[in-house]
């Protein structure tokens, strides 16, 4: 029997198909050189930066180093997720006087806004009081609630920059706390902190700083806070 004759177009493919592989593979990377690189410098001749590793907040690097460690030194924790922490703080500022001036309430958020370093929410009136000119509604005060890192930031520049610059400040009271570790703070100036500009003030406002611990007790809420560095006012005796 005569053989068939071999297609040519068959025989010829896997040829192609193994130069095309040789060329299609990437050159070599040089040592050191990250594939990101390679293609930002193809696409505008830069190279490309690289990625910044997220950083802790100074005060919870400070909690997980030294404030675990002395409250189970203290307190006999057995387990480290038993030790009592921060959860959260609330900042509300209230202004009754919003309701004849608009543009209080304007001004409280955009300070607000600068101290915490996030966008607060406007707290409104649940019921009708005539004696005060109060309706349903009606705009009366601004808060926000910090957590994680914010949170974190928030307490750091309260507790070594804004307090100490109060007039005769001799320390925070210790008889503060609700009875179940957490602990409530008045300031009746805003000025105490940095970042409110005098000259764009048109009226002090006092704010209410709500710490809220996981502390089960008073007594660990305190050794908390104290750890963490909150000044607290020395008792005689």
């Amino acid at each position: 029997m005569a053989k068939e004759p071999k297609d040519e177009k068959q025989s010829g493919e896997p040829k192609k198909q193994a130069a095309a592989k040789k060329e299609a593979k990437p050159p070599k990377q040089a040592k050191g050189e990250a594939p990101q690189q390679e293609a930002a410098e193809a696409a505008g001749g830069k190279k490309a930066k690289p990625a910044s590793k997220r950083v802790d907040a100074r005060l919870r690097k400070h909690y997980h180093e030294r404030v675990i460690p002395a409250l189970v030194k203290e307190f006999g924790y057995k387990n480290v997720m038993a030790v009592p922490k921060v959860d959260k703080v609330s900042v509300n500022i209230g202004l009754g006087e919003a309701t004849q001036n608009a543009k209080l309430m304007d001004g409280a958020v955009n300070e607000l806004g600068q101290i915490a370093g996030q966008k607060p929410v406007i707290t409104k009136a649940k019921k009708s009081i005539a004696a005060f000119k109060l309706r349903e509604g009606m705009s009366i005060g601004t808060m926000v609630t910090l957590r994680g890192d914010r949170m974190y930031e928030f307490l750091d520049r309260l507790m070594n920059v804004a307090l100490p610059r109060v007039r005769d400040f001799r320390g925070v009271s210790t008889k503060s706390f609700d009875g179940r570790g957490n602990y409530t703070l008045g300031i009746k100036d805003q000025l105490i902190f940095p970042e409110i500009d005098y000259n764009k003030v048109e009226k002090v406002k006092g704010m209410n700083i709500s710490i809220t611990t996981t502390a089960r007790t008073d007594a660990e809420g305190l050794a908390l806070l104290k750890h963490m560095g909150m000044p607290f006012r020395q008792q005689a005796g």
